[in-house]
């Protein structure tokens, strides 16, 4: 497969990405705006989990799609931003079409950075609207801003390693799968191939901690493609992201972290035989663990 030189998660067709930073504060919110047509599913393996609209992402629930997805800081506080792009939405006529008019639905996930920075400020509903005002087909880019302003990694070492964003698009014949991080992790990062990005070593067998860290965590995930995909079949996507989370992030998954993939079908291609499913999924995996990398490169 072909990594896209400056792909991001814009290089899929019909995909917005705006954020909202407050440097001093360090942290923000990042929005996600989705074409039309999509399929919508996600998976948390954390087990401290910030969110809210994830109980609909799952098999036989009746709304399959999404208007746009938000990631935040500002830990629980934080999901108030998904409320402005609630409105913004609205206000342009966007959601799941009901007697009572239009609800839009915004699938929310946040991190916890709020000893990082300030933690009387967190992300807003306002804040949120100028995330979904700011969106862009631009490259999305790497670095501490939106959702990743203030994300940090390393902290199972006593560490606070500055992290971010970041993004990467991979390419197979006709279909593109790309993938948003932001990574606010307990564990160390490493690339794919397992060389270190943040100094850490890897770390064998149970993770052993005398005391909770006092700094909590969670890494986001978004990975989009532009094949035909049914919310079953994106599920296997969901598994190969948080696959290439645990090869990356080392440890991950923990009772600390609230990890948390979304995977969005746009269909906008028609199906490439050369592409079956099982080869989009690793498609995610690279475009996950790329992403992570994008980060501290």
């Amino acid at each position: 497969m072909a990594l896209l030189e400056g792909g991001s998660l814009t290089s899929i067709a019909g995909v917005e990405v705006g954020h909202w930073s407050d440097p001093d504060a360090q942290t923000g919110c990042t929005v996600i705006v989705l074409p039309p047509s999509n399929v919508v599913a996600g998976e948390t393996r954390g087990a401290a989990p910030g969110s809210r609209e994830t109980a609909l992402l799952a098999p036989g629930c009746s709304v399959e799609s999404a208007q746009a997805i938000v990631l935040t800081g500002g830990s629980a506080f934080g999901l108030a931003s998904a409320d402005g792009v609630m409105r913004s939405l609205e206000a342009g006529g966007r959601g799941y079409p009901t007697p009572a008019g239009v609800v839009p639905i915004v699938p929310t996930a946040a991190i916890y950075d709020l000893l990082v920075g300030d933690p009387a400020v967190r992300p807003t509903a306002e804040n949120g609207s100028a995330a979904y005002a700011a969106r862009t087909t631009d490259p999305v880019g790497s670095g501490p801003f939106g959702a990743g302003a203030g994300a940090t990694a390393s902290k199972w070492r006593g560490l606070l390693t500055p992290s971010g964003i970041g993004s990467a698009a991979v390419k197979v014949g006709g279909i593109t799968v790309a993938a948003l991080v932001v990574c606010n992790a307990l564990g160390d990062a490493f690339t794919l191939e397992g060389q270190p990005l943040t100094g850490g070593e890897h770390v064998a067998g149970p993770l052993v901690l005398r005391d909770p860290p006092e700094v909590q965590n969670t890494t986001l995930v978004a990975v989009v493609t532009d094949a035909p995909l049914s919310r079953s079949e994106l599920s296997r996507m969901c598994v190969r992201s948080h696959g290439a989370l645990a090869a990356c992030i080392r440890p991950v998954h923990t009772a600390f972290d609230g990890d948390t993939v979304f995977a969005v079908s746009t269909g906008a291609q028609d199906p490439d035989p050369e592409v079956p499913n099982f080869r989009l999924a690793e498609m995610a995996f690279e475009a996950v663990g790329r992403a992570i990398q994008a980060i501290f490169s």
